[in-house]
């Protein structure tokens, strides 16, 4: 499984991004995606996860409200739409997926992809 992330960048606070993860290699009927990221000099940490189907999300309090997480089960591609950005939104964000039939969101997933910069100026 391969995983790739685009759509980070530079934004002034208040601003909004759109994260992609395409993922690509064996299909598998059963599997979560998400999104981590990890500030400087912070651990990582989980920003949103969905189901297969979409059905199910979960995220971080820190995001909730203002960030999105949905699924184009066709293109095998994952989204974040993030919005009303916070310069404490800076940070490296990961797309990951996990072989895992469940509604548990959160927890270690099997693959990760190579990240992507997202920058909030205030």
């Amino acid at each position: 499984v391969q995983l790739q992330a685009s759509g980070g960048g530079l934004v002034q606070a208040g601003g909004f991004l759109r994260l992609s993860c395409a993922a690509s290699g064996r299909t598998f009927s059963t599997h979560v995606m998400g999104w981590f990221r990890q500030a400087p000099g912070k651990e990582r940490e989980f920003v949103a996860g969905i189901t297969r189907n979409g059905g199910i999300t979960d995220y971080a309090d820190s995001v909730k409200g203002r960030f999105t997480i949905s699924r184009d089960i066709g293109k095998n591609t994952a989204y974040l739409q993030m919005n009303s950005l916070k310069p404490e939104d800076t940070a490296v964000y990961y797309c990951v997926l996990d072989l895992r039939n469940s509604w548990y969101l959160r927890g270690d997933y099997d693959y990760w992809g190579q990240g992507t910069q997202v920058t909030v100026s205030s």
